[in-house]
């Protein structure tokens, strides 16, 4: 097919236009000194393109690779969250290994954060009862790797992709006492549940007097103003008990289990 003379635009109608693989440059964008594959290969020149966003998107998609393949073989499992303040002679950390013994014992791998305090507790809990304790690690300016008990674990850049390890790998969540990280995830997980995203997920709150106050807010405040409904608020199950929580966990999975 060609075009006639008066459906070709002029000189003047066609910006100028450079190509970058799939993209397209034109005007002002379109002056660039160097080429991508010139910049891949001068050593010489300078290194900030490892920080741009298009590199990270490859790094990204690594992060979701490497841990897909970390974890794909792995059984069944309980993610546990808890503070990393906890110092070993608290009696939460106590609490977090029996905890991953249970868990161990029932048949579930544990997985934390991989970071000290309540999640080594969990990880070594389940670690010495001979289970399969995984820590799912994130880049942080304070605080060092991942702690001694974890059999199988992960480093993570960013906390969206760690997050979706957590989700994608656990058949519930216990969360003990924590902060600001532990907040995140029970209200991101209770989202995902809410709005049908993932299916017979539990959400265990341990430790009536840390969580009461938050479990009654939700109840007195956020449901009495419309915002969640009875059946939002039965997502989460608030206890003191071990042997309830696994009790919890495994009915859940049971029903997850006779659903597929």
């Amino acid at each position: 097919m060609t075009l006639d003379a008066h459906q070709i635009p002029a000189d003047d109608e066609h910006p100028r236009e450079r190509q970058r693989g799939p993209v397209t440059l034109r005007r002002g964008q379109s002056d660039e000194a160097t080429t991508t594959d010139q910049r891949l290969l001068d050593s010489r020149g300078p290194s900030a393109w490892v920080h741009t966003d298009p590199w990270r998107v490859l790094r990204i998609q690594a992060e979701f690779v490497e841990g897909f393949g970390a974890l794909a073989e792995v059984p069944r499992a309980v993610t546990v969250f808890g503070s990393a303040r906890t110092l070993r002679d608290h009696p939460e950390y106590q609490l977090g290994r029996d905890i991953g013994a249970a868990l161990a014992t029932a048949g579930f791998a544990a997985i934390t954060g991989g970071g000290p305090g309540t999640m080594e507790a969990v990880n070594r809990g389940c670690s010495e009862a001979g289970g399969q304790s995984i820590g799912l690690g994130i880049e942080l300016p304070f605080e060092q790797g991942l702690n001694p008990w974890v059999d199988l674990g992960v480093n993570f850049r960013y906390f969206f992709a760690r997050k979706t390890m957590f989700i994608k790998y656990s058949q519930a969540f216990i969360c003990l006492p924590g902060g600001f990280g532990t907040l995140d995830e029970l209200f991101e997980a209770l989202t995902l549940v809410q709005t049908k995203k993932v299916t017979k997920f539990p959400v265990v709150l341990f430790g009536t007097e840390y969580w009461g106050g938050l479990y009654d807010w939700l109840n007195d405040s956020v449901m009495k103003h419309g915002k969640i409904g009875e059946k939002d608020l039965a997502l989460l199950h608030l206890t003191d008990d071990i042997d309830d929580a696994i009790r919890v966990v495994e009915e859940a999975y049971q029903a997850w289990s006779d659903a597929h």
